[in-house]
């Protein structure tokens, strides 16, 4: 009589913060399954429970520390990880520990070795290489069609409002050849859109001096403008989308803008400005001054017309004056970015600029950022109608009998605005979630655009 197999230990997941967070967590995912362990769907399938934390805005942190509580209440064996793992309270102890002494382990971010030393420690689980397999991509959390391709790790900027360097380290940059192995592995299972990722993508490869790699057989060196070709390249022949995030209007990207013309790196770009002011943007300590970034951004829309602009701005940075902040306001005037998210300044533990003179008062930082988003409204309406009557080429997301909601070049998932898909007119003709149409734009708002497939 033969005996059953025996049961794999299962264990659950909750993966909170950035989408460089995201890729930690499929990457812990991905080694879980490769030994053997399970997925649990709830709390209480679940024989150990992992926690990935976010720490760098209070709200993220109370956040992370309220799933912890979750998961030590519904299940009780609770493994945390990421960055709230590396912060102090203002005694110096260990935050997370204080608050949650109960819980198993504690680490830091990208911190795959500790945590499985933790899972084997807790959740012992032998390896069986005839039944443990996982696909070459890894375990994925975002939907088939799209995947976050991590470049690096760190950061070498000292912003004074940020405390990554100090939870994520000075900048790591990937080996060449492990991206490019990634990025293929992820076109081949059916991914359609890659979107790169980092703490500073315009830094690739600065740490290693710009080492020379090897792809496919040819020398490929480790810099933002070869990487960016040879994944745009890659795309092309899977019939793909490269999206770039969090790049630094260093003068090398000026090169990036020459690829976004072909169709496959999209004319997309991910630069968090922050503000626009030089003595703001000397006392947040960014490696940019406001008046280069109008003349940036004019020469990036001459290299390429159809360039999407997306940034990030903080309202009521300390010793922020309203002549400043005006000043903010005519730069977004001018720049009509396209895309743009504001937040209020909110001090973060750790941060150099919570001892900042002349701090701007709660009321007053909400207001001005009210206002910052009141002007983008217009702006925003006002790019989008100019859309209508013309073709984009959307990849489909959801499907229902409505017709489909989707994404152009324009919008990045979760983040940006999305295109609402009129079914086709053909009752044969259906559309499919990670497939590419061409629609024509019929509508817009401030936000989306409304359009009928071609």
């Amino acid at each position: 009589m033969s005996s059953l197999p025996p049961v794999s230990p299962k264990v659950g997941f909750v993966s909170l913060g950035c989408p460089k967070a995201l890729v930690d967590s499929e990457q812990i995912l991905t080694q879980l399954r490769a030994e053997g362990y399970e997925t649990a769907k709830s709390y209480d399938g679940a024989d150990l429970v992992i926690v990935n934390t976010c720490g760098f805005i209070d709200a993220a942190v109370q956040e992370s520390l309220d799933a912890i509580g979750e998961a030590l209440h519904e299940n009780g064996k609770v493994i945390v990880t990421g960055c709230l793992g590396k912060k102090k309270d203002s005694a110096g102890d260990d935050m997370i520990l204080k608050i949650h002494p109960k819980v198993l382990a504690v680490t830091g971010p990208h911190a795959l070795a500790e945590v499985m030393d933790a899972v084997h420690l807790h959740l012992p689980k032998p390896h069986e290489p005839f039944i443990d397999l996982v696909p070459a991509h890894g375990i994925k959390l975002t939907p088939r069609h799209y995947a976050y391709l991590k470049i690096s790790e760190g950061c070498n900027h000292r912003c004074s409002f940020c405390i990554i360097p100090s939870m994520r380290g000075d900048l790591v940059s990937r080996p060449i050849a492990d991206v490019m192995l990634e990025a293929e592995n992820l076109f081949k299972a059916g991914v359609k859109e890659l979107l790169v990722i980092s703490q500073d993508t315009s830094a690739y490869g600065v740490d290693i001096k710009f080492r020379m790699g090897f792809w496919n057989g040819r020398p490929v060196r480790t810099h933002m403008t070869e990487l960016v070709a040879a994944l745009g390249e890659l795309a092309k022949q899977y019939g793909a989308w490269v999206r770039l995030h969090y790049v630094y209007p260093y003068p090398h990207v000026d090169d990036v803008i020459g690829l976004m013309n072909g169709g496959h790196v999209l004319p997309y770009l991910d630069v968090p400005l922050q503000h626009s002011h030089p003595d703001v943007l000397k006392r947040m300590k960014r490696p940019a001054s406001g008046e280069k970034n109008i003349e940036r951004i004019r020469a990036w829309r001459a290299l390429c017309p159809d360039i999407t602009i997306r940034s990030t701005f903080i309202a009521g940075f300390p010793g922020e004056t309203e002549e400043e902040f005006q000043h903010l306001l005519d730069f977004l005037q001018e720049a009509q970015i396209d895309r743009l998210g504001c937040f209020a300044y909110s001090p973060v533990d750790g941060a150099t600029a919570n001892q900042l003179a002349n701090p701007v008062p709660d009321e007053v930082r909400e207001e001005r950022r009210g206002r910052v988003m009141e002007l983008q409204e217009t702006i925003s309406r006002a790019r989008l109608q100019a859309k209508i009557g013309k073709t984009l080429r959307v990849l489909i997301d959801a499907v229902d009998r409505n017709g489909g909601t989707g994404r152009s070049a324009a919008d990045a998932p979760e983040i940006d605005g999305v295109v609402y898909v009129k079914p086709p007119y053909e009752p044969e003709r259906k559309l499919k979630v990670g497939e590419f149409v061409d629609v024509t734009v019929t509508a817009a708002d401030a936000h989306d655009l409304w359009a009928k497939v071609e």
